[in-house]
């Protein structure tokens, strides 16, 4: 085999290669061997037809079958004989097999992965949050608590914020309809979070039997882009208005929450515990992020398109999982791959870099790090000595463990050179994030 290496670009390859093809004719004619042994022919039991007969009908096969084998094999030993790390797969041009005379020529074109270079670290900046949990954090949890078991009684004045209320509602845009609830009943509790204010404004003050009509201009940078920059006239019939009641704190709920003997103090303080549990996984995370941007940023990278457009796959199937588990249809949103591009660039970059310093540094998580990630997943279910055998019941589940106690140990490496600054930041502003 003789293979030639052209630079086209900085990551971009092309490798001519010249295969003899004398020693593959043992192979052609091993491959005849087998398949005569399976070969039927009219007049001949099975495995007995002549071997010339068998290359009649299927020497073109056997050929092409070698030759494939030994285009994939020459393929891989030239590029580890030139030390290149391909990136995706090659483009394989060559003339038709049966033009081959005593060398078996081909052309392929590919992406390598660059030699990475990562940036200086001493210049990324990373900005930790830091907040103590209170009282008063407790006793917003406790709302939070209180409003997830309300219960609702109907009442005949009209709707304020925080009641439940029942309607029939349709909308249109210009004339069309464009939703209706088929007259079903829709509820609704007033001030809820994730509708647009002025659609709560004007739901507010009706009463039991009245029909109101008005008018919604939606943003233009509104999501759904379906009502983005768009007024939308609504019609709604009132069923019903119900107002709220929230339980007490008291030994009931307590016990409701899980603590067995009501003691609401005890109460209180296991959801500071889980609080400041919280905070701290938050707090990693954003620090985490800076950390991931900051090397993304500090390194010059020029990524193999091919490793792009498998990233845009991957992310463009896992969004069209993730909207078909909320019901909707991914055809209806019409993905396209540039919406996902800056992304996945992004996202393939930091790979790059992160698999670079790990194997640079000797960053690699060791199975006490591996072993502690396993315990603390397992804490989040019933019987966690039974979750962490399950674990270590097969070495592929402890793919993302190790993945995660790597990445720790790269944020902590980083950390260690990185610029360092603590901002204080309110315990809303950080569960909103």
């Amino acid at each position: 085999m003789a293979a030639s290496v052209e630079t086209i670009s900085n990551i971009e390859r092309r490798m001519t290669i010249k295969v003899p093809l004398a020693p593959l004719e043992a192979q052609i004619k091993k491959r005849l061997v087998e398949i005569a042994r399976t070969a039927k022919f009219s007049g001949f039991r099975p495995g007995k037809a002549p071997i010339g007969l068998i290359n009649q009908h299927y020497g073109a096969q056997a050929r092409d079958e070698v030759y494939s084998k030994a285009v994939e094999t020459s393929f891989g030993d030239a590029v580890q004989e030139n030390k290149l790390r391909v990136a995706g797969f090659p483009n394989i041009e060559h003339k038709p097999f049966a033009e081959a005379a005593t060398d078996l020529e081909y052309v392929a074109t590919f992406e390598i992965i660059p030699e990475i270079k990562v940036g200086d670290v001493k210049k990324i900046k990373v900005e930790k949050p830091t907040l103590t949990v209170g009282e008063k954090d407790v006793d917003k949890t406790i709302d939070v608590l209180k409003k997830q078991r309300v219960s609702y009684t109907p009442v005949k004045r009209a709707s304020k914020k925080e009641d439940r209320i029942n309607i029939d509602l349709t909308a249109s845009i210009d004339g069309e309809q464009v939703e209706s609830t088929n007259n079903k009943g829709m509820d609704i509790v007033l001030g809820e979070v994730g509708r647009i204010a002025a659609f709560d404004q004007e739901l507010t003050g009706g009463k039991a039997g009245e029909t109101r009509t008005f008018d919604i201009e939606y943003p233009k940078d509104h999501n759904p882009a379906q009502l983005a920059g768009k007024k939308v006239n609504y019609s709604v019939v009132y069923n019903s208005v119900s107002q709220p009641s929230y339980p007490d704190v008291d030994e009931a709920f307590a016990q409701s929450l899980g603590v067995d003997d009501g003691d609401v103090n005890k109460l209180r303080a296991e959801i500071k515990s889980s609080l400041v549990q919280e905070v701290e996984k938050r707090v990693k995370s954003r620090v985490k992020e800076q950390v991931f941007q900051g090397l993304v940023e500090v390194t010059e990278l020029e990524v193999p398109k091919t490793i792009i457009s498998s990233e845009i796959e991957r992310m463009m199937q896992m969004t069209a999982q993730n909207l078909q588990q909320r019901g909707m249809d991914p055809k209806s949103i019409q993905l396209q791959p540039q919406m996902f591009e800056e992304q996945a660039k992004r996202s393939a970059s930091l790979r790059l870099i992160l698999s670079e310093l790990v194997n640079a540094e000797n960053l690699q998580a060791t199975a006490d790090q591996v072993k502690a990630m396993v315990e603390a997943f397992a804490q989040n279910y019933e019987q966690p000595a039974q979750m962490v055998d399950w674990y270590y019941a097969d070495v592929k589940r402890l793919d993302e463990p190790a993945a995660l106690a790597t990445e720790d140990n790269v944020v902590e490496w980083v950390l260690a050179k990185a610029k360092i600054t603590e901002s204080k930041i309110k315990f809303d502003e950080l569960m909103a994030g």
